[in-house]
């Protein structure tokens, strides 16, 4: 089983869009997948057709693998599951800190729960937290968008410092541009400072700025059930496939 984190510590990069085509493109190839929707707006859960928990279930029903699966919905898509959100997932640093082993406790759950999944992916909130610092942790992956403008490259800076300051696994970083306009010199300009600076760090694939993402929440689907041969489909397809085919080295 592989867990995949789509994070950023900033919001606004298409980390939850990321989240559900990549879900989507694994399940496709024939992968069961659960994708646990871990920011408390659902935002994941939404373009999936899936109802947030109404009941406010405490956050220490990743301790219970029973609650935990109950709590797994199909989606419209085989093969894709989804762990709705819960407003009280906002109370994970409160419940993670009074933990004694707070650095395992995430992934042995996910492990337990999702025994019958080929792939977990976990939309994560746009924060540096403790819930984070488990989720860096626990992934085998950490997918991370960049829109190549001045903030997010900072931003992305600062991730990467967080993992220096905190000992943690860079090879894991697998980040990505996100939102590119292609006409814009600013973006093209900071991809190439970026790909200098952090050679080991990006992949290959690029998602462009476009109409048909931002319709998923008119369509509440994956860009390639509506629009499958649109830039942006091939796009999130090709991130699924350097991801599952593609090597980044270093530490």
């Amino acid at each position: 089983m592989k867990i995949i984190a789509c994070y950023s510590n900033k919001g606004g990069v298409g980390k939850t869009t990321t989240s559900v085509n990549l879900a989507y493109a694994y399940a496709r190839a024939g992968k069961q997948v659960l994708l646990c929707d871990l920011d408390p707006q659902g935002a994941s859960g939404f373009y999936l057709r899936v109802k947030p928990s109404k009941k406010l279930t405490e956050a220490r029903f990743f301790e219970d693998v029973k609650r935990f699966v109950n709590a797994i919905r199909a989606s419209d898509f085989e093969g894709l599951d989804v762990l709705p959100a819960n407003l009280t997932f906002r109370d994970f640093d409160v419940f993670l800190s009074r933990m004694r082993n707070k650095r395992s406790r995430l992934k042995k759950a996910l492990i337990a729960a999702g025994s019958d999944y080929d792939v977990i992916i976990l939309d994560c909130p746009p924060n540096f937290s403790t819930l984070s610092e488990n989720i860096f942790k626990a992934a085998d992956e950490i997918v991370v968008p960049v829109v190549p403008t001045t903030l997010s490259e900072r931003s992305f800076d600062q991730l990467v410092s967080f993992f220096d300051e905190h000992k943690l696994r860079k090879k894991k970083l697998r980040a990505f541009f996100s939102m590119v306009q292609r006409r814009k010199t600013l973006h093209h300009e900071t991809m190439d400072m970026m790909r200098e600076r952090y050679r080991r760090r990006f992949l290959k694939c690029v998602i462009p700025f476009a109409a048909d993402v931002e319709k998923m929440g008119q369509h509440r689907a994956p860009v390639s059930v509506y629009a499958g041969r649109s830039a942006a489909s091939a796009a999130y397809q090709a991130l699924y496939e350097e991801l599952e085919n593609g090597v980044v080295s270093g530490k």
